[in-house]
This record gives C-alpha cells, structure tokens and sequence, in this order.
C-alpha cells in the first residue's frame, strides 16, 4: 500500500475523487465467504479473495456531530480482475459482525 497523497475533508469529497480516478467498483464484504464482491457489467458477479486485491489508499473521517462515529475509506484494486474501487467501513453504534469480518480482511492487506 502506498502512502495516500491526497487530503479529503469529507467522505463524499474523497469518494468523488476516487472515482474521478478510475476506482468506479463499490466492493462489499462477503463475511461467509472472507472475500469482497462487485459486480462488473463484463463478468457479472465477481469474487475477489484477499490475494485477488491489494490496498493503495486508506482515508479515516470520524462524525461531524459524533467523533466515536468513523468511516474508513479503502481504495482497493485487483490486477487479476483489472478493476478498482472502494469499500467504506463505519464504525459507531452500529459497529457488528460484518464491520469486524471487514477489518479483519483488510487488516491483513496493511502488513504487506
């Protein structure tokens, strides 16, 4: 992962940027299965195990009301597929299963 060079002040900010950049795919967690999924007009459902993808940007925002209330932003590409896109993790009182499953899978992307 690289270091991110860029500085948002809001989620909306960043996702508008990431996107203006070429990462169009919202991935989302499969926790049963421990991989994100797309879905790409080409392929339809694509599954992306952790060595499918790698990270190259992360951006954390916490709540403008809340500071407990954080989103974290990654921007995620997956060479074998040739796609990009992002995930977008929040944290608060909602904070589950899923979100935990989440950073888990991540997580093991941050010590390469």
């Amino acid at each position: 992962m690289k270091n991110a060079t860029y500085h948002y002040d809001t989620l909306s900010e960043a996702v508008n940027d990431l996107i203006s950049r070429g990462y169009t795919t919202d991935f989302l967690i499969e926790a049963e299965k421990d991989c994100l999924i797309c879905n790409t007009e080409d392929e339809g459902a694509v599954e992306l195990s952790p060595e499918e993808f790698k990270i190259d940007e992360i951006y954390r925002f916490e709540g403008m009301t809340d500071p407990s209330d954080e989103s974290i932003l990654y921007a995620i590409s997956s060479p074998v597929h040739n796609i990009k896109g992002t995930v977008i993790n929040s944290y608060g009182a909602d904070f589950g299963y899923r979100s935990s499953k989440l950073v888990e899978l991540l997580s093991k992307h941050l010590d390469r």
